[in-house]
């Protein structure tokens, strides 16, 4: 009989060994596994959206912008290539959180609703959402209260469609595909205005571009810092922040920005 326990104890403790060694690679830390996942295969597949100055084509069909740049430089410190990959604004967190991409790297608003989603970088950027209208329309907006009625547009999920409704309750908000739609339909005369980022409004809009006919509103709108998205607990997120403090340290950023007209909203100190 004590035999026939013993056995059973045994086989139990087996058992035991046998899940507890099968668990262990589900407890391995997700940081170390992105970095391994990402390192292994050599490139950073970053998410953006197309728009000046950040990520955007120029006459030759090269992939040009701030972020661009940013991004190539970062990469060439951490011994990988980035590969660009456009996506819908709307579902960034899923391609994220599915691994379609590796980061969110296309002047993305620090949010705290987002830290739910990923993690961020230190900030590298400041950035404000900018009202636009068509120049021949702008004496009727001294302020957001004015737009009670009017259709205003911004980008689906972005920073700029939540100070639409923050800023702007009264108004007829209709979201779009992407910032540059926003410009388009207030150039076409289907939107009384676009919210967007004022890097993109500072780049494209007013005397000799193709939005020559629109105008920036000198309206105030809450400030904003723009880092880059990972997944939660990846510790890749660490050493893109240290790659970025150096670049910043020996004038590469401080280059760029001058380069993209952004050199106002750098972080200084």
């Amino acid at each position: 009989m004590m035999k026939k326990l013993i056995a059973l104890l045994t086989a139990f403790l087996a058992v035991l060994s046998l899940f507890a060694c099968t668990a262990k690679p589900a407890d391995t830390d997700a940081a170390d596994s992105d970095w391994t996942y990402i390192s292994g295969k050599g490139t950073l597949i970053v998410g953006i959206t197309e728009y000046a100055p950040m990520n955007y084509y120029d006459a030759n069909g090269e992939l040009i912008g701030f972020d661009t740049e940013l991004t190539r430089a970062v990469c060439g410190k951490l011994g990988i290539s980035p590969e660009f990959q456009v996506i819908e604004w709307d579902s960034k967190e899923i391609e994220l959180a599915g691994k379609t991409i590796d980061c969110i790297w296309n002047g993305l608003t620090v949010t705290e609703e987002r830290r739910a989603n990923m993690d961020f970088t230190d900030d590298y950027l400041l950035n404000r959402q900018a009202v636009v209208v068509r120049a021949d329309t702008a004496a009727a907006y001294p302020d957001t209260a004015a737009f009670a009625g009017c259709t205003v547009v911004a980008e689906a999920g972005s920073a700029g469609a939540d100070a639409v409704l923050a800023a702007m309750p009264d108004a007829n908000f209709v979201e779009v595909a992407a910032q540059s739609d926003a410009l388009l339909e207030v150039k076409a005369g289907t939107a009384d205005a676009a919210v967007v980022d004022v890097t993109m409004a500072l780049a494209m809009v007013g005397e000799g571009s193709d939005y020559a006919d629109l105008k920036l509103l000198d309206i105030e709108m809450p400030g904003e810092r723009y880092a880059v998205g990972f997944r939660l607990g990846s510790d890749v997120t660490d050493k893109v922040s240290g790659a970025i403090a150096a670049l910043y340290a020996d004038g590469t950023v401080a280059a760029l920005a001058e380069k993209y007209g952004v050199t106002d909203l750098l972080i200084v100190g």
